[in-house]
């Protein structure tokens, strides 16, 4: 079994919600990333991921998304051994002000543009990938995301 994640790339202004993971994290600690969480089961149900999604924005940095838009998935085994299926959506800011509004969870946040995500030394690659993916759907729609994931995989068969 695994675990099932989401994740939100949220732009607002030409720049991203990036998050400092708290310290008592139990999977990267510390690191900066996306929003996001766990899905929890719920029996049979629509959709879970999206859902899941816009409850642990609102919970994490205390802000409102929408129009959640695929970016991409992957696959990684957590600190604790446990392996873990991640998905990201693009989402459209709606309200609120983020702030670190669960600090068992969030440590810090701020908004990056998408040069300082892929300059900084900080932003692991994965999230860099992440954002480039998302960047290339803001700016192109549909297009941008096929152009990217067929410069990564050699296209979808």
């Amino acid at each position: 079994m695994f675990i099932v994640n989401v994740e939100g790339a949220i732009y607002k202004d030409g720049k991203w919600l990036i998050v400092r993971r708290s310290d008592k994290e139990d999977h990267a600690p510390g690191t900066l990333a996306l929003v996001g969480g766990k899905v929890d089961q719920e029996g049979n149900t629509t959709d879970i991921l999206e859902r899941t999604l816009i409850r642990e924005v609102e919970e994490e940095v205390g802000i409102t998304v929408s129009l959640l838009v695929y970016v991409n998935s992957s696959s990684f085994v957590a600190d604790s051994g446990v392996p873990v299926v991640d998905i990201v959506f693009l989402c459209t800011y709606e309200s609120g002000e983020p702030f670190a509004k669960d600090p068992d969870e969030v440590a810090d946040i701020g908004w990056m543009s998408t040069q300082e995500i892929m300059e900084s030394e900080e932003i692991p690659d994965f999230l860099k990938v992440n954002i480039g993916i998302a960047d290339s759907i803001v700016k192109n729609g549909s297009a941008g995301f096929a152009a990217t994931i067929e410069g990564r995989v050699g296209g979808i068969k």
